[in-house]
């Protein structure tokens, strides 16, 4: 599939994923698409980062290449490692044919037939379809000397391999960072991107992300639990609940067969939204309570005791 040509065309490319994404995103995806820049997106995790780059992907048509960052990720695991057991081989039956030459010896051992592509090297590389989506997930996990790496990928679309020479992609591949802003990414790297944040939806968006998600949620269902994940980002926790967590919560209670938020519902399943024990510790019981008693209130009735 071709590139969008509008702000508009890009809404309806990543809705048409079942992302809904506001005019704003639409409008940084489009620019980092049509201007061949990476994409570079911040915000809490589970509010949608990751899945713009799949969606991308799949509406695009394209191949999907992750990277996953962690702490202590080099070079030889995300862009490329020599394959040392076919180069030995290839050096043992050279030598048993006779040649002894060392310069030719290294000549042929260091050929790209023996170079194991990592995923930033694959992206780089003609594929049928068009340029690969490269997803760099969570940067800040990684050591700031792997990002500082990164620049000349993300500057020019090119690897320096000494023993080869300079890898250059022939079309540069659709580029997502994200990052949960566990450390600040160094401006320079910054610099060659588009910037984005994504924030905690509204409800109403929110709850539009559920029925697009999860259709088969009972309304009222859908409604309450939007409303209670809305009102228990405002609570005192070590880690509130994204969108992710939403969806999660919305599909367990639709497979328990419940059609209404009740306290104690509530309290069986926060196991689902919230991570840590003391923020269940937190909320369950009366907390819980309270929040539905909250929520019935704004809505103009009262809680079924």
């Amino acid at each position: 599939m071709e590139i969008p040509e509008s702000v508009d065309q890009t809404k309806a490319l990543l809705g048409s994923g079942r992302y809904v994404a506001d005019r704003s995103l639409a409008t940084a995806v489009f620019l980092a698409l049509k201007l061949n820049r990476p994409l570079f997106l911040e915000g809490e995790a589970g509010v949608g980062k990751t899945e713009v780059a799949n969606v991308l992907a799949a509406t695009l048509g394209r191949r999907l290449l992750r990277l996953q960052c962690y702490e202590g990720l080099d070079v030889a695991s995300a862009v490329y490692e020599w394959n040392y057991a076919r180069q030995m081989i290839e050096i043992r039956l050279a030598e048993a044919a006779g040649e002894r030459s060392r310069q030719r010896l290294a000549d042929d051992v260091f050929d790209r037939r023996f170079l194991i592509e990592r995923p930033l090297l694959q992206a780089l590389a003609p594929h049928d379809g068009g340029p690969p989506v490269l997803l760099i997930d969570e940067l800040d996990r990684a050591d700031e000397p792997f990002e500082a790496y990164l620049l000349e990928i993300l500057s020019d679309f090119q690897v320096s391999v000494p023993e080869i020479g300079t890898i250059r992609a022939e079309s540069p591949p659709v580029v997502v960072i994200t990052s949960n802003r566990t450390r600040e990414i160094h401006d320079a790297l910054k610099r060659r991107c588009f910037y984005y944040w994504i924030d905690y939806p509204s409800a109403e968006r929110e709850l539009e992300i559920v029925r697009v998600k999860v259709p088969d949620a009972e309304a009222r269902l859908a409604g309450e639990i939007v409303a209670f994940v809305q009102k228990l980002r405002g609570e005192d926790l070590f880690k509130v609940p994204g969108v992710a967590e939403t969806l999660d919560w919305t599909r367990a209670l639709s497979q328990l067969e419940i059609v209404s938020l009740e306290p104690t519902v509530v309290s069986d399943t926060l196991g689902v939204i919230l991570k840590y024990q003391d923020d269940v510790a937190r909320v369950r019981g009366a907390p819980a309570a309270r929040i539905l008693e909250e929520i019935r209130s704004d809505n103009g009735a009262t809680v079924a005791q």
